[in-house]
C-alpha cells in the first residue's frame, strides 16, 4: 500500500488517458499547482468537489519545543499550515481498500 506516485507519474497518467502531448499536460499541471499555491498564500480555501478541500489552519505558539536533531529547546511562533480534508467521493473510493497485514 506504500507505493509512491510522483508528479511525473501523474503527468504520464493524464497523457495516456487524454492523448494530449506530454509537454502540454506538464504545463497545465504545473499551472494548476501554481494557482493552488497562490490561492493558499492569499489565504483562500481551495475546494475541489468530489476530491477534497485544502485550507489554512493556525498553529498555536509553543514556548517549549525541542529541535529533534540537536535536542535544544526553542520556542515556535504561531504559524499557518495547510490541511487537507477529503471529500465524500474520495472517502468512499478508498473505504473498502484491502488492509495489508
Amino acid at each position: 500500500m506504500s507505493k509512491k506516485v510522483t508528479k511525473f507519474d501523474l503527468v504520464d497518467g493524464i497523457r495516456q488517458r487524454t492523448g494530449v502531448e506530454k509537454k502540454i499536460v506538464q504545463e497545465v499541471f504545473e499551472a494548476s499547482i501554481g494557482e493552488i499555491k497562490t490561492a493558499l498564500k492569499d489565504g483562500s480555501t481551495i475546494e475541489l468537489r468530489g476530491f477534497g478541500t485544502f485550507e489554512l489552519r493556525l498553529r498555536k505558539e509553543r514556548k517549549k519545543a525541542r529541535n529533534p536533531k540537536t535536542g535544544d529547546s526553542l520556542s515556535v511562533p504561531p504559524h499557518y499550515i495547510v490541511a487537507f480534508r477529503s471529500g465524500q467521493e474520495l472517502k468512499r473510493a478508498v473505504w473498502d481498500l484491502k488492509i495489508e497485514e
